[in-house]
């Protein structure tokens, strides 16, 4: 049985949604584990971060279309709060 490699991020680990997701799409999970850890990091983050369950469902499927397309980062995101202090000031 092969083993499944799903690289994480800096601060942030795989979640369960997201891992799903990226094992059911072998394109997905290859290009998912060629991006930096920072830029997986801010994927989590983007995905994780939202308060509606609506809104991370529909944040994942973004990051499925996204990086199936050949984003690296999720648009318009001001970077990962626990990571860049610079970016906490947009999630008060």
């Amino acid at each position: 049985m092969n083993q499944i490699t799903i690289e994480e991020g800096v601060v942030h680990q795989v979640p369960d949604d997201i891992k799903t997701v990226l094992q059911a799409q072998p394109e997905l999970l290859e290009k998912w584990n060629k991006l930096t850890a920072l830029a997986r990091n801010e994927w989590i983050c983007w995905t994780t971060i939202v308060k509606q369950e609506q809104t991370r469902k529909e944040h994942v499927e973004r990051l499925k279309d996204d990086i199936l397309g050949g984003k690296k980062r999720p648009c318009c995101w001001p970077g990962c709060p626990h990571r860049n202090p610079n970016a906490q000031k947009y999630f008060k």
